[in-house]
Order: structure tokens, then sequence, then C-alpha cells
């Protein structure tokens, strides 16, 4: 069956909203310009939804729509009447971790015992790579301080959950990916506030008891929760299954765009520099991730696992606790661009993956094709 595509005509939609908005930007007509350059980016997202093969790209590009409309219309996503919209960050994330929890069975969860060693190399090389690169740009840019100690702070959170997906997407080992994710998160408690303590110190305040309990709020309560969902009514409540990865997406966005709203002067100073910055973060990891699962004898689906597992991370956790550290609009900034990046590479990862089959899944295939010509 081949890969539905979309009409090549509707490309011409995205382009013509493209032009409008950069004869807008040299008219100066400041007013509206921001809408367009939305809609230009909004209507190629929906194009690419439309092609099995670009569709894991659409996500990400809304995501930018929402962040163009954030930068020109900041007082959009501050608040509504008298209600500050960072209100919204943590309640989102913890409905999102419960969404984590509420997807884990027993029989996923069993996969740590029957695959330890090569959990244990990508919990381990997720919580050193990422937090020793996110050290070394955050002091090589020299970027502020509170700025660099989000770099940090990104490098010190768990895994994604989008890493799960593009594992999906990549052919990976998507049991090893769901079980890493799922320790490096269970872990996040002790871990992030430890190394953000040792690494950003002397950047920013870091008070482990604190930060330890408030990732425990926002992480390990809601996973628990969704665990006790899954375990007592996973099935008889479809309607809640089905929204719920909805939800996390429209969240995910959502936090995005309000940080930004929120730090848009610090991003229009330090902007392309720290976009430089996250992207270098990000690659970084999917590179040494994937590296270092060869040197360690690993197959290629489980290289391909750890490092979709190192170099992506829970940007909405790190959002979460920038907040909670007073920090949204410095802290959290480096969190809110590393999604859309984050998600960008990892799709374009998993595309290129997608189309390389492992050698050991071609073994196997091959196996299966002997067996079946012997017994007929």
């Amino acid at each position: 069956m081949t890969n539905p595509k979309p009409n090549k005509a509707l490309y011409f939609i995205p382009v013509v909203l493209l032009v409008v908005y950069v004869f807008m930007v040299l008219n100066q007509l400041k007013q509206i310009e921001g809408w367009f350059l939305m809609l230009s980016v909004a209507s190629l997202a929906v194009v690419f939804r439309q092609d099995a093969k670009l569709k894991g790209f659409a996500f990400p590009l809304f995501v930018i729509a929402g962040v163009c409309l954030a930068m020109y219309y900041p007082q959009y996503f501050v608040a509504v009447g008298g209600f500050k919209l960072t209100k919204l960050i943590i309640p989102l994330l913890q409905i999102i971790m419960f969404g984590m929890g509420s997807e884990l069975s027993l029989k996923e969860l069993s996969m740590v015992f029957k695959t330890p060693k090569t959990i244990f190399v990508g919990v381990v090389c997720h919580y050193t790579i990422m937090p020793l690169i996110g050290f070394t740009l955050a002091y090589a840019f020299n970027f502020p301080k509170e700025i660099a100690a989000g770099i940090i702070l990104v490098g010190c959170c768990p895994s994604g959950l989008a890493s799960n997906v593009m594992a999906y997407l990549a052919r990976a080992n998507l049991a090893l990916s769901i079980a890493v994710t799922t320790v490096s998160t269970l872990l996040a408690p002790l871990f992030t506030p430890l190394l953000m303590r040792l690494l950003a110190g002397r950047l920013v305040q870091v008070h482990f008891l604190d930060m330890a309990w408030d990732t425990t709020k926002v992480v390990i309560i809601p996973i628990v929760a969704g665990l006790i969902f899954h375990w007592v009514a996973r099935g008889k409540v479809k309607w809640l299954d089905s929204i719920m990865p909805v939800l996390s997406m429209v969240g995910i966005a959502l936090i995005i765009m309000v940080i930004t709203a929120a730090g848009r002067n610090s991003l229009l100073q330090v902007g392309l520099l720290l976009v430089v910055a996250v992207f270098i973060h990000n690659t970084a990891g999917f590179t040494l991730g994937y590296w270092l699962g060869r040197l360690m004898g690993f197959k290629e689906k489980d290289c391909r696992t750890i490092s979709l597992e190192v170099g992506m991370q829970n940007g909405g956790l790190a959002s979460g606790l920038a907040l909670l550290m007073g920090g949204l609009s410095t802290i959290g900034l480096a969190a809110g661009l590393f999604g859309p990046i984050m998600n960008i590479n990892g799709s374009s990862l998993a595309t290129w993956w997608h189309n390389r089959i492992p050698a050991e899944d071609i073994i196997n295939e091959e196996a299966v094709s002997l067996t079946a010509e012997i017994h007929s």
C-alpha cells in the first residue's frame, strides 16, 4: 500500500501566506503581520498531516505556529482577565504525567527486570550525557546566569514522553524505550535536584529538598494515580482513554506558548544563540547516545532507542520546575525552545531510521521466510 500524499497544490497556501507576511513586514504592518506568519506555519502543518512520511513534523509545526503568536502578541498568553495563565502549567503537567501512568501496565514495568543491563546503560547515559552537555553549553555561550541554569535544568530532567513515539517510528526497541522513560522519570525526584545542585548551584539558588518535592508532586504522584486508574478502570472510560493523548499535546503546546510570552523580552536578546545552544544540546544527545550504545556492543534497535532516550528530554517538567523556582521567563526559556526543536530533530531522525530496517529485523524476517518454506 502506498503512503497517502497531499495534493501538491496545497503547498501554495503556506507559500502565499508567507509572501503576504514578508510584504507586511516590509511595510511595517506590525499589528497583523504575526497572524499571517502563524497561519503560514499552521497551514504547512495541516498539509504535512496528510502525508504519511511528513506527519511526524505536524505537531512541532503547530507548536511553532503558536510560538509565533506568543512572540508577536504576548499579552494574549500572559493572562485572561485577572487569571494568570502560568497557573495552568503545573496542573497541565500533572495531567500529562497522569496520562503517562495510565498508559503503563505491569507487563511494561516488568521489562525493567528482563533487560536490566540495557535499561541501566540507557538511564546512566541519560543522566550523565545531557546534564554535562548542558553544563558545557551554558558556560561556552556565556549566557546570563538564569538562562544558563535553564539549559542545565533541561539536561537534568528525565526522558520525554515523545521518545516512545519516536522509538516506534524509528523501528527501535519500543519496550526498552518505555522502560527507560519510566525508570528515568521515577528517579527524577532524586537526580534532577541533585544534578542541578552540583552543576547549576553557582548560577541560581537550588534547594534540593524543595525541588525534590516539586518533582515528586508534578511527576510521581500523578503517575501513581495513573497506574491506579489503569488497573481499576482501564478501558471502562473509553472517552478518557482517547482524549488523553490529545490533551497531552494541547497541554505541551500551551505551556510552550505561555513560557514564550513570559520570556519574550529575554528571547529577543539571546534568542538566536539560545536556539543554537538548544539545537546542539539535543543533537549531541542523539549522537552520543547512539554511539555509546554501539561501543557497548548493543543491537542496532537498542542503540537507536538509547539515542532517542538520551536526546529527548521532558521539557514540560523543566518548565514546571522553572516556574516553581520563580524563573519561568528566564530559567524556563531553554525548556520552551527545547520542545519544538527536539520534536523536529527527533521526527527527522526517526523518519530516516524508519527507512533503514535494523539488521536483526532483516535476519528475523529471513529466518521466518526460510521456516515457512521448509514447512511448505
